[in-house]
Formats: C-alpha cells, structure tokens, sequence
C-alpha cells in the first residue's frame, strides 16, 4: 500500500544489521545472521509496518570505521533478499547515494528490485558525505548536490513506462537504449534525504517524499513549513510526503538501561507521544527499538503492531 499524504500516519523502520553504526546499532548484531534479518522483515510484514530500509555505502575509509564500522551491507540486494520472504511491507533505499553511479546503472538495479517485488520500491536518494567512498570510484564529490539534481531528473526518465527512455543533461544523456524489465509501479516515488538547506529545497522542488535526518520535535514544524514553502514558490501541485525519525522506543517498563533519550511505556502513552509527529505535520515516521537480541527486537515490533499503533490515528 503507497504512503500518502493523506492516510493516517505510517511508520517504518531502518533495518538492523544491515548498517553497524555505533551511534545506533545493538552489540547482538555483530553476530546476526542472514536468518535473523528474515525474522526482522517478516515481524515488519505482520506487525503493519509501511516499509523497510537499507542503507548505502560502497566503502568506509579507515578514518571513519571506528564510528561508523565497515558494516554495510549493499541495499539492493539486501532488499531484494528480504521481497522473497515478505508479501506487503514497502521496500526502501534510506538512503542511496546515486551520484556514486551513472542513473542507468541505479535504474536497471531498481526497475529490477521494483519488479521482482511486485511494485513495492520507495528510491530514497541523497547525496553521501564520505569524500574517499566518491574518489575511489571516480565520482564528483564537490559537485555532488548538483550530481544529485540530475540524477533525480534522469532517473524519473529512466525508472517511467517507457523501454527506451531519453534524457539530455548536462551530465548525463542517454537515448535509444532498452531497459527491461521495467517496474511494476508508474511512478516509482523518488524521497529525498537530508536535513541541510541545499537539501530540503531539493526534496520540496523534486521529490516525492522529504526524509528529514533526525531532526528534534522542536525544529521539525520550522523545516516541514520550509518545505512546503518551497514546494509552492516552486509551483509544484502534487502533495509530498513528510517523514520523521523518532526517538528510540521501548514498550512496556525496559527493566534495563536503554538510555534516557528512550520512550518507554504504555502503548497508549508512546501513541499519544507519537501523535505529536503527524501534528506537526509529519505522515510517516521511522521507528527503532532497543533491544538486546533479535527476540527481544522482534516482540517489540509485535507489541508496537498490536498494541502501540491502533492508537496512532486517534
């Protein structure tokens, strides 16, 4: 089912294991399993949750790995691993660095996801911030915003209806050349990452989606007007989706430590917490859970299925 505007507020997650960052990953997933990672998106696919997300690094330069560890695994295969063992849940790139890649590359990879999923991609693109990852493969890094731009363009040509799309940019253009399989959806929505200005404005003037990067509650209302302000000087009608990463959760009393930035409680307390998100404005938010072993992980998924997220849309 598509993310709207419209609808009551979705929630997803960015799935564990796949991404070792120690500013969110848990110490059991240094050893989780390619097994433990079905558990997780299948748990998503009972549990209600609007989509899964991968995220996207070629390579981690030494300088970087201690924070951010080597552990990353590519999404589009991760994702399409993952659209094998589920039926419903969305499938998203949170986020994929496309200027890392000429846009036909990325759309063969995922007009193909999009298709053997049976219509179930969300492209979260944006523009990657480690310097070395773009030099070794011999793609622009200063200019990367502007790379970003383009792609987006020519990726709406080439993930569209069409078998031989066309685009002509400054950058990129490609005429005469057949891609198929094409994707099941019409229009593959296209979300834009990132909080910084350059960023929002262009999630306001080109995509469908604006993924904000953890912004705080209290600054949230200020940059979702901004986007809508800039949507309208932009002159673009259709309406965009607003998304938000909430505070780690926990329900129910942890009796353990999960650190004081953590929603614990009832499910109708975390709820009526969670409600403030699509109050300011927000239609989908991110949720992640601590946890000390993927059972644990998976029964708070359940728990936030069955007894957290009946209450969000009241």
């Amino acid at each position: 089912m598509p993310i709207l505007p419209s609808g009551p507020l979705s929630y997803g997650m960015q799935l564990p294991v796949q991404s070792q960052s120690v500013i969110y990953a848990e110490p059991w997933e240094a050893a989780a399993t390619p097994a433990d990672l079905v558990r997780i998106a299948r748990a998503a696919d009972h549990g209600g949750f609007a989509y899964i997300a991968g995220c996207d690094h070629v390579a981690i330069p030494r300088r970087l790995a201690d924070g951010m560890s080597t552990v990353w695994y590519d999404p589009v295969a991760t994702l399409a691993f993952l659209a094998g063992v589920t039926e419903r849940v969305l499938l998203m790139s949170h986020v994929a660095v496309v200027g890392l890649r000429h846009p036909l590359v990325t759309a063969k990879q995922y007009a193909t996801l999009d298709h053997l999923s049976g219509g179930r991609l969300i492209l979260g693109v944006g523009a990657g911030h480690v310097r070395e990852e773009f030099e070794a493969v011999g793609a622009d890094f200063g200019g990367r915003g502007g790379v970003l731009d383009e792609s987006i363009d020519a990726l709406r040509a080439a993930l569209g209806p069409e078998e031989y799309p066309e685009f002509a940019g400054q950058r990129f253009s490609f005429s005469g050349l057949g891609q198929r399989p094409r994707p099941v959806q019409e229009r593959v929505p296209i979300w834009v990452g990132g909080s910084s200005p350059a960023a929002t404005r262009r999630a306001a003037v080109r995509g469908d989606g604006w993924l904000s990067q953890g912004d705080p509650r209290d600054r949230l209302p200020e940059r979702i007007a901004r986007v809508h302000a800039l949507r309208e000087e932009a002159g673009v009608g259709a309406p965009i989706v607003i998304g938000a990463i909430t505070e780690p959760l926990y329900v129910g009393e942890p009796g353990w430590s999960v650190g004081r930035r953590t929603l614990t409680g009832r499910p109708e307390a975390l709820a009526e917490s969670l409600r403030e998100y699509a109050a300011i404005g927000a239609h989908q938010i991110q949720v992640r859970f601590r946890s000390r072993s993927v059972d644990e992980l998976t029964d708070q998924m359940a728990a936030f299925g069955a007894d957290v997220a009946p209450h969000l849309g009241t």
